[in-house]
């Protein structure tokens, strides 16, 4: 999965918006500059896990939600992923992932 830095730092920005957080108190949490938070939000410049983490962390944002543009909890959690990826199989293949998926749903 290729992450889209322009996503992203706009996901990011619209977290930190509706926490009311400032560009400048994520700085000075992160001990970054101000321009590093807008470079970050623009996708101008690539941000770090680690850097991320603690960005979610203080704007109380899912990282995994950021990342995906979806959360954890929401039932369309990495359909597009395996969608793409299911699309790349051979039948034979998507055979093997269908009965796989059929036998998890039968015991859980």
């Amino acid at each position: 999965m290729n992450i889209n830095y322009k996503l992203l730092g706009k996901r990011i920005k619209e977290a930190r918006l509706s926490t009311k957080k400032t560009q400048e108190q994520c700085a000075e949490q992160l001990e970054v500059s101000v321009g590093y938070i807008s470079q970050v939000e623009r996708g101008a410049t690539k941000i770090s896990l680690d850097t991320l983490a603690q960005l979610a962390v203080f704007i109380g944002a899912d990282i995994a939600a950021l990342i995906t543009g979806v959360a954890f909890e929401d039932a369309k959690y990495l359909l597009d992923e395996i969608d793409f990826n299911f699309t790349e199989l051979l039948p034979k293949e998507r055979q093997m992932v269908y009965d796989f998926i059929t036998l998890l749903k039968e015991n859980r």
